[in-house]
C-alpha cells in the first residue's frame, strides 16, 4: 500500500526533527473517529534507568484502544463500545475524563498488547536478557500490588504500535515457545485480563462457570482458563461462532440474544464472568446459585445496568471488579504457554498502518480471537 508515514507531525514530543534516531509509530492525536490514528515518523524513545527497549514484533487490537480513543470511559457515555465508536466517528468530542485514570496523555502511542524483542538496557541494567523474546505484562502496579493503583501500556503511556517501545524491565517477561509472533501478540490484554478475573473469582474444579461475550479476545480466553481449572464452561456467543467456541472447550453454548434465564434456571450458575453487561445484566444475576460470583472487567453492551438490590443481597452475591492485575497472573499466563496448555486465537493479521481497517473489522465483531498488528520492517 502506498502508505505516508509523516515525518513532520507538528507535536513538539513527537518531531524527529532533532538529529535524534527515528522509528515509525502509529500517533492518536486526540478523542475522535479513525481520523486519529496517524501514521508519523517520530523519535525514538531514549531509555531511563531499570528500562528496556524492546523491537516490536506483534500487537494484538484491544477494545480498550478504541475505547480510550473515543473517550468511552468518561460517565458522559453512556451506550456499548459500537454505538459510542460510530457516533464519535460522525461528531468527535474532547473528553477529559475519557480514559482509564488521570487525562489521556494525547498525542501518544497506543497498543496495549505487546510481542517484542530485547534490544538494549538502560545503563546498570542486566543486559543478559538482550535478544530474548518477551511478552509485556500491559497493567503495571507501580505502588506495588499491596495497592490497587495501577497504568496500563497503551493507556496512560506510549504502547506497542511501533516499531520499537520502552518498559520497565520488571514488566518484559521472556516466554520460551514455538508460538508465533501473532500467536504471542494475542496473550497480554486479554488472556491477562481473564486470567485476573477467573484467579479473583476464585474458579475451581466442578463449578459451573457462565461466559458472556465468549468469541471476543478476553471471552475466548476465560473459556480456556476455566476449562484448564476443572469448571464447566457455558458460553454465550453469536449463533455463527457456536462451533469454533465449542472447539476451544465450552460445554454448552448459548445463542447470543437468547433470554439466559429460560435458557439454563434460575440458580444454575457458580460464577459469571461478563465483559457485555448492557440489558442483559439482570438475567446473569438471576441465573447465579445462592452465595455465586459475578465478575467483571467490561461493559462492551453498555455501560449502565439496571441492578435489582433485592437479587444481590438476598441471594448473598459478590460481585466483583477487575481491572489491577494481580501479581500471579502474568507469570502464570507464561508458565501455561510454555506447558502448552494454552490455544493461541488469531482472528486476522494486518500490517500496523492498516491500524483503522482492523479496528473497523474488529467492531463487527465477526471474529473469534484476536487481530494483530505487525509494524513496518526496520528496513522498510
Amino acid at each position: 500500500m502506498g502508505i505516508t508515514w509523516d515525518a513532520d507531525p507538528k507535536q513538539d514530543r513527537f518531531d524527529p526533527q532533532d538529529g535524534g534516531k527515528t522509528m515509525k509509530a502509529v500517533v492518536t492525536s486526540g478523542n475522535g473517529g479513525y481520523d486519529k490514528l496517524q501514521c508519523r515518523v517520530v523519535r525514538l524513545p531514549t531509555l531511563d534507568p531499570g528500562e528496556v527497549l524492546l523491537h516490536v514484533l506483534a500487537a494484538g487490537v484491544n477494545n480498550t484502544e478504541i475505547n480510550t480513543r473515543i473517550g468511552w470511559y468518561s460517565s458522559s457515555v453512556t451506550t456499548g463500545t459500537e454505538d459510542a465508536a460510530t457516533a464519535e466517528e460522525q461528531h468527535a468530542t474532547e473528553r477529559s475524563d475519557g480514559g482509564w485514570n488521570e487525562t489521556t496523555p494525547f498525542p501518544f502511542i497506543q497498543g496495549t498488547d505487546c510481542c517484542g524483542r530485547v534490544v538494549a538496557v538502560a545503563t546498570g541494567g542486566d543486559d543478559s536478557i538482550i535478544g530474548s523474546r518477551v511478552l509485556v505484562r500491559s497493567c503495571m502496579r507501580q505502588s506495588g500490588f499491596e495497592s490497587m493503583n495501577n497504568i496500563w501500556m497503551g493507556s496512560d503511556f506510549d504502547g506497542a504500535f511501533a516499531q520499537f517501545i520502552k518498559v520497565p524491565a520488571g514488566e518484559a517477561f521472556p516466554v520460551d515457545c514455538d508460538w508465533s509472533d501473532a500467536e504471542l501478540g494475542t496473550i497480554p490484554c486479554a488472556y491477562g485480563t481473564a486470567e485476573n478475573m477467573v484467579h479473583r473469582g476464585k474458579v475451581s474444579k466442578g463449578e459451573h462457570v457462565l461466559v458472556a461475550g465468549a468469541s471476543g479476545g478476553v471471552g475466548s480466553a476465560v473459556v480456556q482458563l476455566a476449562k484448564r481449572r476443572g469448571a464447566t464452561v457455558t458460553a454465550i456467543v453469536a449463533k455463527a461462532k457456536m462451533e469454533q467456541v465449542l472447539s476451544i472447550g465450552a460445554d454448552r453454548v448459548v445463542a447470543r440474544g437468547e433470554d439466559v434465564v429460560a435458557s439454563l434456571g434460575d440458580n444454575s450458575v457458580d460464577i459469571v464472568i461478563d465483559n457485555v453487561a448492557g440489558p442483559a445484566f439482570g438475567g446473569m444475576l438471576k441465573v447465579l446459585k445462592r452465595g455465586g460470583r459475578y465478575v467483571s472487567s467490561g461493559a462492551i453492551g453498555g455501560p449502565l445496568v439496571t441492578l435489582d438490590m433485592r437479587t444481590f443481597y438476598l441471594k448473598d452475591l459478590t460481585l466483583t471488579g477487575c481491572t489491577a492485575w494481580d501479581e500471579p497472573v502474568f507469570p502464570n499466563l507464561v508458565s501455561y504457554i510454555e506447558r502448552g496448555e494454552l490455544r493461541p486465537l488469531v482472528a486476522k493479521i494486518l500490517p500496523l498502518e492498516r491500524i483503522a481497517d482492523a479496528q473497523r473489522e474488529f467492531l463487527e465483531k465477526k471474529h473469534v480471537g484476536k487481530f494483530v498488528l505487525i509494524p513496518p520492517p526496520l528496513d522498510d
